[in-house]
């Protein structure tokens, strides 16, 4: 019995060895991708890499449960040093001045984080970004958890962000839903935001890509398991009754100061009968937002409808 538990034990180390084998397989042949196509391995304790480790962990500083689960796997720099890129680069540069002469003196240049799966990352990389959209969507580098919602986990249980340097010039607000706009409203704008005054979103309009946006940088993480239950962008089906308060409670992790006492004031506004519970709805959904809300609630239940 005892050979034979012994033999059970060793069986049971070998297929984890084999499933850990397979899965550093998955992940080098990714990074190799990176490394082909002219990015670089940095180490995550030089001057470079901290900044970015720093910025990444900052942007979610405000989902704890998330970034106390998260870990780097890798970083690679963009040194690429082919024609191609070097026209990209210069295009970049171009551009830029042409916004900053037109804005005033300044192109308004950010860094911002872009999620995608391992494929879309790969064939960015090698290249650009696809023109088969109206626009794409960045997160500022403070706010990367949208980007990270987006990014798909590969074989190996890795997840890849892209940090790009990206010129903004002059913004517009764009409401969520304005699906059918695929460049800026006037000759006034250059790009677009869900918010001036504190922009989670930054809009890059069809027209600009590829010469608006210039990656500099691969980060590969390992994320907790729920969060690919937090990536699925589905609407909410109400079925299930959960009260505002119990909402708002389990929403209120994910959410800054700011928001949270938002939505408490128009909780607050509801329950005197200020506003409608139809409008109490589109309040929480314009506050959270949709792919926030609906992530939160597929935590707790499978099918939501409110009620007080």
């Amino acid at each position: 019995m005892n050979q034979i538990g012994a033999e059970n034990q060793t069986s049971i180390t070998i297929d984890d060895a084999m499933s850990e084998s397979n899965e550093l397989d998955s992940c080098y042949n990714c990074f190799q991708h990176f490394v082909t196509n002219g990015f670089s391995k940095i180490d995550e304790s030089s001057f470079e890499g901290d900044i970015i480790k720093t910025s990444f962990f900052s942007s979610l500083s405000r989902n704890p449960q998330i970034s106390y689960r998260t870990k780097i796997v890798a970083i690679h720099k963009n040194s690429n040093t082919s024609q191609c890129w070097k026209i990209r680069a210069h295009s970049f540069g171009v551009y830029a001045k042409a916004v900053a002469d037109t804005r005033g003196g300044d192109a308004n240049i950010k860094y911002a984080w872009y999620g995608a799966s391992k494929n879309e990352i790969c064939e960015t990389v090698m290249h650009g970004f696809s023109w088969r959209r109206h626009s794409i969507s960045v997160s500022p580098a403070k706010h990367g958890l949208d980007s990270v919602l987006c990014s798909g986990v590969d074989g190996s249980g890795v997840r890849h962000l892209l940090l790009c340097r990206v010129i903004l010039g002059k913004q517009e607000v764009v409401r969520e839903d304005s699906s059918d706009q695929f460049h800026p409203s006037s000759m006034d704008f250059d790009s677009a935001v869900d918010d001036i005054s504190s922009p989670t979103r930054y809009i890059i309009w069809n027209t600009h890509l590829n010469y608006n946006i210039l990656p500099c940088y691969i980060l590969s993480f390992e994320a907790p398991p729920y969060l690919s239950g937090l990536t699925e962008p589905k609407t909410i089906k109400p079925k299930t009754w959960i009260t505002f308060g119990t909402l708002i409670s389990i929403l209120s992790p994910f959410l800054d100061h700011s928001q949270r006492a938002s939505l408490e004031e128009q909780y607050t506004n509801y329950l005197e009968k200020k506003i409608t519970r139809p409008q109490m709805i589109e309040r929480v959904r314009a506050i959270a937002g949709n792919q926030l809300l609906s992530a939160v609630v597929k935590l707790y239940t499978n099918k939501v409808q409110f009620w007080t």
